[in-house]
């Protein structure tokens, strides 16, 4: 920094006000001999009198320590360059945001399907009732992070699409399991009728009876 150079720089942003340096002083508080170490070069203003200079002159700090102007269309450059900055800024926090969210979302979406299958039994309706609702959550979590990745909308609805018969197929093999491995009731059947002694359960892809329901001859299987 070129104390001389802003010395003289104050004497010539003084001089177009077409005021002394005792009506400076004045109006910033301190004493005429401060003003003339300043614009002679042999001493500098401290931070809160380069605050008032700035106001009082109308120029910015970064002008008064260089001792010179700015162009216009430097000012407007550097104006462009902070906005432009502050908008990056801004998207990059909307971003790591959505990332936030999007995997509180999957990650509850999880929690609520392995809640549900490992708390409810087979024969209740609440198991696959939270089990559909955490696929929805996990869903949505899934295509928040798409979102930010993926740019045509088309490809968006593809990726839900191929999310939501991934988890179709997990839940029909995983109940399939169920049924023909460990003899329970299906979990995601559509319809219930009830016979003498015998319930039959209905899914999508097999009917699965239970004979003497809760007794202990209770038989299930899968109706051939």
């Amino acid at each position: 920094m070129d104390q001389k150079k802003v010395g003289q720089f104050l004497k010539t942003l003084r001089k177009e006000k077409n005021i002394t340096q005792e009506v400076l002083a004045e109006t910033l508080n301190v004493s005429s001999r401060t003003v003339s170490r300043w614009e002679t070069g042999s001493n500098m203003p401290d931070i809160s009198l380069l605050v008032g200079l700035s106001e009082f002159y109308q120029v910015s700090i970064p002008e008064i320590i260089d001792g010179e102007r700015k162009s216009e269309e430097m000012n407007q450059e550097t104006k462009n360059t902070a906005i432009k900055m502050a908008e990056y800024s801004k998207n990059e926090l909307g971003i790591e945001k959505r990332k936030m969210i999007s995997a509180v979302f999957m990650i509850f979406g999880v929690f609520i399907i392995i809640s549900a299958l490992a708390i409810f039994p087979n024969e209740s309706s609440w198991g696959s009732i939270y089990a559909i609702i955490g696929g929805v959550v996990l869903t949505i979590g899934i295509y928040l992070t798409i979102k930010s990745v993926l740019i045509k909308r088309s490809l968006r609805i593809l990726s839900v699409v191929g999310c939501v018969i991934v988890l179709f197929g997990i839940f029909t093999v995983t109940d399939y399991i169920a049924v023909s491995q460990f003899h329970q009731v299906p979990r995601f059947s559509y319809e219930k009728s009830f016979g003498e002694d015998i319930v039959e359960h209905k899914t999508l892809f097999y009917t699965v009876i239970q004979k003497n329901p809760g007794t202990a001859n209770e038989s299930i299987e899968i109706a051939k």
